[in-house]
């Protein structure tokens, strides 16, 4: 098997509040390009769409561009810029620091699968 698409032709486009994300749905992979603008803090930008306190989706990502802040539900917290790829699992909040819009490649496929989604009925 052999499936290739292109970023610039996503499957699927979702708007938050100051941000997007956008999807490629694939076989075993369902990835994720999120752009958070400069203001944009999961709580207060998505937080209210999830009805969670926390986000409870796991990532694994990659920043491309910016900087954000994530801190853990246990209180641990981490800085992330260009370059850098993480690992963060569910229970956490994050914003973005400065004025640079971030840009995270997110590699989880649960991202893609749930994140903003305002219509969570399983569909078959």
């Amino acid at each position: 098997m052999l499936e290739i698409k292109m970023l610039e032709k996503p499957d699927e486009r979702r708007d938050f509040p100051r941000g997007h994300l956008e999807a490629v749905h694939m076989s075993g992979l369902d990835f994720a390009v999120a752009t958070f603008e400069p203001g944009w803090r999961w709580s207060q930008s998505v937080g209210p769409i999830a009805g969670t306190e926390s986000c409870q989706i796991h990532h694994n990502g990659c920043v491309v561009q910016g900087r954000m802040r994530i801190r853990m539900d246990d209180g641990a917290e981490g800085e992330v810029g260009p370059g850098d790829v993480f690992v963060c699992s569910p229970g956490h909040d994050a914003w973005v620091i400065g004025d640079e819009p971030v840009v995270v490649y997110d590699f989880a496929g649960a991202m893609a699968q749930e994140y903003a989604k305002t219509d969570r009925r399983v569909t078959r």
